[in-house]
C-alpha cells in the first residue's frame, strides 16, 4: 500500500472532529511526545543525534500526531468540522515566520460613581525579529515630553545594546550588554511571547469558534476564550474576568487582529489590549534595529549604561532590593508592577529616591530611576528569560521571613526545578518535592 493510502485510511478511521477540543488534545499529545523524545534521546552519547533530529519539526511528534497535523496543514477544510481552521495549524504557520510587524493599543476603563471612565489610549507600532532584535515606536502625537516615556525604543543584537530615544528633547540613552547571548535570549523570549504566546495560551484553555467574518476586506475566522487560565499559568495576580479574541486569515492561517480585555473587580477596572495590522514573515535586516541618532542629540549621563549579567545571582539581588525599596517582594514581576509599587512605597530608600527625582524632569528622571533600581529591572529581564521553563512566582503570598516557602521556581531539567525560597536561599529540588512545597503556600 502507498504511504498516501495508509494516511488516508488512518484518517478515515479517526472518530473525532476538528475544532477546539481536538486542537487542545492534539497540542497536549504533541507536547507529551516531545517530552518523551527528549527523555529518550538525551541519554549519554546521544546529544548530537538529538540535535539533528530536533531540527526536523515532524520528528518532534509522535506518529499519530504527525499524521493528524500533516493532514490539518494540507487541507483547507475538514469534512464535517465545527470550525474551518484548526488553531494548531495557525501556530504552525506563525512558527514559520522569521519576523513580524504589528500595531497595538492599550487603555483602561474604570467605574466611578456608576459611570464608566475610559483612559487615554496609548498606541504603538512594533517590529520584532528573533535574529536581529526589536523596535517599538510610540505613535501618540501629544505625549507629555516630561512623562519620562521613550517614544522610540530599539533592541539591537548587532549593537549588543538597547536604546531609548526622546525626539522632543533630543536625548537618548544606551544600555550595553557584554554578553550577546543574554540579549539574544531576551529578544527570542520576547518574540516567543508576543508573536506566538497568545495562540499557545488559547490552545491551553477552553475556547470556541466565533465563525467567519471580514476585517479590512480579509475573510477571517474568530476564536474566543473566557477561561481565566489564559493568564494564570504563572500563578500571578489574576483578573476576575477574561475575554480574549483572535481573528485569523482564512487563506494564510495567520492572525489578523487580537484583543484582550482583563477585568479586576477589586480595583473596578478593565485593562484592554488590541493588536492589529499584522504583517508576517516580512524581510528585515540588522540595520532596521540600529537607531540613527542625530549629532545634536545628547546622551543621558556621562556614558552609556553597562548592564550587569542577567544571572540567578543578579535576580536574587533584585529581590533583595524589592525589600529595601518596597518593603516587600513585588506581587508580580513586570515593569508596571515595579513602577506602581515604587510610587506607593514609603520605605526610607524609596523616599530618598523620590526626593531626588523631584529635582529632575523627563528622560533624566527616568534614567536616574533606572540607574538606582537597576537590580529590579534585571530581575524583570531574568524572569522574562525564563518564559517556557515552567516558571512560577509567589511574591504576593511569600515574604522575606518565609525561609521554607517557594518564592520563585523554574524547570532546569526533566524532573528538576531550581527554587528561590523566601529568605533568598536557593536549592535544586525534584519535581515531587516541589509539589509538596507548593502545597504549603498560602492560598
Amino acid at each position: 500500500m502507498r504511504p498516501a493510502d495508509e494516511i488516508e485510511n488512518a484518517v478515515k478511521k479517526m472518530s473525532f472532529k476538528a475544532g477546539p477540543k481536538m486542537d487542545k488534545d492534539l497540542w497536549a499529545e504533541t507536547a507529551k511526545a516531545q517530552n518523551e523524545l527528549r527523555k529518550t534521546m538525551l541519554a549519554p552519547g546521544r546529544r548530537n543525534i538529538v540535535r539533528t533530529i530536533m531540527r526536523n519539526p515532524m520528528t518532534k511528534l509522535s506518529g499519530a500526531a504527525a499524521v493528524v497535523i500533516a493532514c490539518l496543514i494540507g487541507l483547507s477544510f475538514w469534512p464535517g468540522t465545527e470550525s474551518g481552521i484548526a488553531l494548531a495549524d495557525v501556530l504552525a504557520q506563525i512558527e514559520k515566520a522569521s519576523a513580524c510587524r504589528y500595531q497595538w493599543s492599550t487603555w483602561r476603563t474604570s467605574e466611578h460613581g456608576g459611570k464608566s471612565i475610559k483612559s487615554q489610549a496609548h498606541n504603538y507600532t512594533t517590529l520584532r525579529s528573533p535574529k536581529y532584535g526589536g523596535k517599538i515606536e510610540q505613535l501618540d502625537p501629544n505625549v507629555d515630553p516630561n512623562s519620562g516615556m521613550g517614544t522610540l525604543t530599539y533592541c539591537s543584537i548587532q549593537e549588543k545594546a538597547i536604546f531609548s530615544i526622546w525626539p522632543e528633547q533630543k536625548k537618548y540613552s544606551r544600555i550595553n550588554f557584554d554578553d550577546a547571548e543574554q540579549l539574544t535570549s531576551l529578544v527570542q523570549s520576547q518574540y516567543e511571547y508576543y508573536a506566538r504566546g497568545m495562540v499557545k495560551e488559547i490552545l491551553r484553555c477552553k475556547y470556541e469558534s466565533m465563525g467567519r467574518s471580514a476585517i479590512d476586506g480579509i475573510e477571517v475566522e474568530g476564536f474566543r476564550t473566557t477561561d481565566p487560565n489564559f493568564v494564570s499559568q504563572d500563578k500571578q495576580h489574576e483578573p476576575n474576568q477574561v475575554d480574549v479574541k483572535i481573528w485569523v486569515d482564512v487563506k494564510t492561517r495567520l492572525p489578523v487582529r487580537s484583543e484582550e480585555h482583563l477585568t479586576y473587580d477589586k480595583e473596578k477596572k478593565t485593562v484592554h489590549f488590541a493588536t492589529h495590522d499584522y504583517q508576517w514573515d516580512i524581510p528585515v535586516d540588522a540595520t532596521e534595529f540600529k537607531p540613527v541618532i542625530p549629532d545634536d542629540y545628547t546622551l543621558l549621563g556621562r556614558e552609556a549604561v553597562k548592564w550587569p549579567a542577567i544571572t540567578e545571582e543578579a535576580a536574587i539581588q533584585g529581590l533583595r532590593q524589592c525589600v529595601e525599596f518596597l518593603g516587600k517582594y513585588l506581587e508580580t514581576i513586570n515593569l508596571t508592577s515595579l513602577y506602581s509599587a515604587f510610587e506607593k512605597s514609603e520605605t526610607p530608600g524609596a523616599l530618598r529616591l523620590k526626593e531626588e527625582l523631584r529635582g529632575l524632569v523627563g528622560p533624566e528622571q527616568d534614567q536616574r530611576r533606572m540607574d538606582v533600581l537597576k537590580p529590579m529591572f534585571v530581575l524583570n529581564m531574568f524572569y522574562v528569560g525564563l518564559d517556557g521553563k515552567d516558571r512560577a512566582y509567589y511574591g504576593k503570598a511569600v515574604t522575606s521571613k518565609d525561609a521554607d516557602k517557594v518564592l520563585m521556581r523554574w524547570k532546569v531539567s526533566d524532573g528538576e526545578y531550581r527554587v528561590i525560597f523566601g529568605d533568598l536561599h536557593v536549592e535544586t529540588v525534584a519535581a515531587e518535592r516541589l509539589t509538596e512545597l507548593e502545597k504549603a503556600l498560602p492560598k
